[in-house]
């Protein structure tokens, strides 16, 4: 996929799940968190979330915004995600990674930027060789507590030639 990115948290701890966090260094030439993202991962250790691999990756480089937050997003995505948008926007980042269905819209049709997800992160990894099955790796994700939703996973394995 080459480029930069930026995530956001939920796809992060699913990568994670999976204990696959090196595939975002391999696809990518720059993976970014905003500062957002950093603070809501490194409290997720409170749940019981590994975070060992998160904390090792010293190739993600955690940004702060240099610009408040669009008024409009912050009024229709968590903070999180808000500040993912923000700061694709402020470093004209290649794509965005998120799941969750409201902030992709916001992102793709009314940022206009490059948004991909957890499951299209799986693919590319499999066309890469960097796992076997997308469809066991989501599996693993959802064991873990991460929803993904049917379709997605219909979708994911058709397309990593899995069904």
């Amino acid at each position: 996929m080459n480029g930069s990115l930026i995530s956001n948290t939920g796809p992060i701890i699913a990568i994670m799940l999976i204990e696959q966090l090196d595939i975002l260094r391999n696809l990518f030439q720059k993976v970014f968190v905003p500062e957002t993202v950093h603070k809501e991962l490194l409290l997720g250790e409170n749940t019981g979330i590994g975070l060992a691999s998160y904390k090792q990756a010293s190739w993600i480089q955690v940004t702060s915004l240099q610009n408040a937050l669009d008024p409009l997003i912050k009024t229709v995505l968590d903070i999180g995600e808000a500040s993912v948008i923000q700061l694709a926007r402020e470093i004209k980042a290649d794509y965005v990674l998120i799941d969750e269905r409201k902030a992709r819209k916001v992102a793709r049709n009314i940022y206009g930027l490059r948004v991909i997800g957890t499951a299209r992160i799986l693919i590319e990894a499999k066309k890469k060789e960097m796992i076997d099955n997308v469809g066991g790796a989501l599996k693993k994700i959802r064991d873990g507590g991460y929803w993904i939703h049917d379709d997605i996973m219909h979708f994911a394995m058709k397309e990593a030639g899995e069904l």
